[in-house]
């Protein structure tokens, strides 16, 4: 029996098109974070939210595109907006720019979840401050799928002290670092645009990885998971 089948007692009702196409997702074998970097694939992610509060705030849009091989493929990319019961505050309209209109009418979360698997695979994802982002889907899968995802992210909010220790214990936030490398937004804080200036930040760091003798994927993750550990200890 596979590990969907074991879990289907205490999953949502989900179409059978749904559940065979998670249970394929599920079937697929894990990244090999071994290979080197610069010809690997990535998924650049980025999320927008009812608000700041990963355990209470809802998940409303998500965005994403591919980087294979050094390169941002522009013609694949993911844009959705779960369907919400209500809309979030004014404020937070004024920030992501989805309208109350978009959030109601939105998708059903049950599709956009599922498809969204379906275009990142097993592919190892990439965010800023991702810890937030991968919470945020997991919160998602877990309401609507009956499954909380273990994903595999990249945090290039981590790996960027890790590349430039002499920033210190300050840490420099995502536009300080898309201004120093020239990189424009089209839509600051819009799912798809921030993850488009993300996977441009992630080509400057590999290279720059590259030139510290990085060489896998699994390096990065580590480089990134020791500056975090460092930090969190005060060195």
């Amino acid at each position: 029996m596979s590990w969907l089948k074991r879990r289907l007692g205490r999953r949502p009702s989900l179409a059978p098109e749904a559940r065979e196409t998670l249970e394929s997702w599920h079937e697929l074998p894990s990244p090999d974070l071994t290979g080197t970097h610069a010809v690997a694939s990535f998924v650049v992610v980025d999320v927008e939210s009812s608000g700041l509060d990963v355990f209470a705030d809802r998940l409303i849009a998500i965005g994403a595109v591919r980087v294979e091989q050094g390169y941002i493929d522009l013609g694949s990319a993911f844009y959705q907006v779960l369907r919400q019961p209500e809309s979030s505050t004014r404020d937070n309209i004024l920030v992501h720019g989805i309208t109350g209109t978009e959030q109601r009418e939105g998708l059903d979360p049950v599709d956009v979840l599922v498809a969204f698997a379906e275009f990142v695979g097993k592919t190892p994802l990439v965010g800023w401050n991702s810890s937030f982002d991968d919470i945020m889907i997991r919160r998602a899968t877990e309401e609507h799928l009956g499954e909380r995802w273990k994903l595999d992210w990249l945090d290039l909010a981590w790996l960027a002290p890790a590349l430039h220790p002499e920033t210190g214990k300050k840490r420099i936030g995502l536009d300080a670092y898309l201004a120093k490398h020239r990189i424009e937004v089209l839509s600051r804080h819009h799912a798809l645009a921030d993850a488009l200036a993300t996977a441009q930040l992630l080509l400057v760091f590999q290279r720059e990885a590259s030139a510290a003798g990085l060489r896998s994927v699994a390096e990065l993750v580590e480089a990134a998971a020791s500056a975090r550990v460092a930090r969190e200890q005060g060195y």
